[in-house]
């Protein structure tokens, strides 16, 4: 009923301990409170906020045009409907080093249990694009140890993203992620990375987790859960599954209205209303009105 009643200190120590069993975690992507829910429902371990979605969401391309309010005001939206720990993509810190230790206590504040800082120059694009531009050493380190000094609950996860593979190559990401490590950030997010051997070399090259990013349409095979596990990769995320899945599903419904002017036919691919009364724990606002919920709803698809 309304939100998690587990607080933002202990879904974060929790996700650290299951962080530091070696576990690998899956971290579907949500694009909106609700999906958030039910990737809980469904069974996974965290829910990951994609910079790319919230733009997306906004009509936006992602190129940095987000704002940290706009950001951390989202995924507080997302973060506290769901009792798992939610990461949210904070791209380049939405500015230099002070601005970036702000970015970590806001989104501290609004309940999130880590973010992703990159080191891509500003405007950055998606990481699966090419031509991109990294900034130098110094200022990567100079974002990440912001962070980090930053932070005020130690459990928060400071999670240093590099874009430098596709870029430099290999080596360079392997001497990128070591000098993050080092700057204080918790794990590593390699972007771009376009094999196993690739992120297996990542991973034995430091000694905090890793993240692989398994979006579709990219510069990565979508590797399974059990080929990334064997790899030494201990998060995984699908940012804009989600989000694809829906709007490729909303887009052939408003065909199917145009074609022959009702929905009959799709509704069968629909989320029944009771399953989203479910979702939502309807009955529990009973709490507090006895008469919100003292009614039933029938399943079968040819009454709704």
């Amino acid at each position: 009923m309304l939100y998690s009643t587990v607080t933002p200190a202990e879904k974060r120590r929790l996700f650290r301990e299951r962080l530091a069993s070696g576990e690998l975690l899956r971290f579907p992507g949500a694009f909106n409170p609700l999906s958030a829910r039910l990737i809980e429902q469904k069974g996974f371990e965290g829910v990951y906020i994609s910079g790319a979605v919230l733009s997306a969401d906004l009509g936006l391309p992602d190129i940095g045009l987000t704002t940290l309010t706009e950001v951390a005001g989202r995924a507080k939206q997302i973060a506290r409907m769901t009792d798992l720990p939610a990461i949210v993509d904070a791209d380049t810190g939405f500015g230099e080093p002070m601005n970036v230790a702000r970015t970590i206590q806001e989104l501290e504040d609004a309940g999130l249990a880590g973010t992703h800082i990159e080191d891509q120059v500003n405007p950055k694009r998606c990481g699966h694009l090419d031509g991109k531009s990294v900034v130098d050493a110094d200022t990567a380190i100079k974002r990440i140890r912001a962070a980090a000094d930053a932070r005020r609950d130690a459990n928060f996860l400071i999670m240093a993203r590099t874009d430098i593979r596709a870029v430099e190559g290999l080596d360079a990401a392997i001497d990128r992620a070591k000098a993050l490590v080092d700057a204080g950030a918790d794990a590593i997010f390699p972007e771009a990375m376009r094999t196993l051997e690739e992120f297996e070399a990542v991973a034995n090259a430091v000694d905090v987790p890793i993240l692989a990013n398994m979006t579709e349409f990219g510069k990565s095979e979508l590797f399974s859960v059990d080929q990334l596990r064997g790899a030494g990769v201990r998060l995984v995320i699908w940012p804009v599954s989600l989000l694809r899945i829906a709007m490729g599903a909303a887009g052939r419904a408003l065909d199917t209205l145009n074609d022959d002017g009702h929905l009959s036919s799709r509704l069968g691919e629909m989320q029944h209303r009771a399953d989203l009364y479910d979702l939502i724990d309807y009955e529990s606002y009973n709490h507090f009105d006895s008469g919100v919920f003292n009614f039933t709803i029938e399943r079968d698809l040819t009454k709704e």
